[in-house]
């Protein structure tokens, strides 16, 4: 189902898609520039994922924006989960702002419905702390997915991937993963995806 947005745009939100989504802090101001500002994130993150069920494949959390890889939620449109998830981080750290904004009012949702533009994000979002400069190697960023995809270490937040499948399947969990080949196409495909949202700055 497409929903128009007050400004014309259009959204995909109930979809069977993965969303690489990003939004970033009010002016691109560095308000996650702290390690503890991060931890909150991330524990919002995973608070917000599991009030609204839906899978995150990937994440960062920079300085001044958030790359996130997510599905469809279960129990709502994604702009509501993204609403909530922005409002309680905002809550938590209103003290840098002077209770002034703390994000950027739109986002930026790109829909992907490929294999390949999925391994494309997936990339993108890890490679994203070294090509800032903020550190060496993907590993040493410890706000990110990364860690997770290389030796399946459980962190804050629960990454859907298959050595979640594979502790899944041994607790005994009846477990579907989400499949890329099982999704409905998009209306008016060029070159298999879609781009969806507002752009905001570009985020490097």
């Amino acid at each position: 189902m497409v929903h128009r947005m007050p400004w014309g745009l259009k959204r995909f939100q109930e979809a069977r898609c993965l969303h690489f989504v990003t939004f970033s802090c009010y002016h691109r101001t560095d308000l996650l520039a702290t390690p503890s500002a991060r931890d909150i994130f991330e524990q919002t993150l995973e608070r917000v994922r599991r009030w609204y069920g839906f899978y995150v494949c990937a994440y960062v959390v920079m300085p001044e924006h958030v790359h996130l890889l997510v599905s469809e939620p279960e129990r709502a449109r994604l702009s509501v989960a993204l609403q909530m998830l922005k409002q309680n981080v905002a809550h938590q750290l209103h003290h840098l702002t002077n209770d002034g904004p703390f994000w950027q009012a739109r986002y930026y949702d790109f829909n992907v419905w490929t294999e390949a533009k999925r391994i494309e994000k997936l990339r993108y979002i890890h490679r994203n702390p070294v090509k800032r400069g903020l550190v060496q190697s993907p590993e040493d960023w410890p706000w990110s997915s990364f860690r997770h995809y290389v030796s399946g270490v459980e962190g804050v937040v629960e990454i859907e991937s298959q050595w979640t499948v594979k502790r899944k399947e041994q607790m005994g969990i009846v477990f579907q993963p989400f499949s890329q080949s099982q999704n409905p196409r998009p209306v008016s495909p060029k070159n298999g995806e879609t781009r969806t949202g507002h752009p905001q700055q570009k985020c490097e």
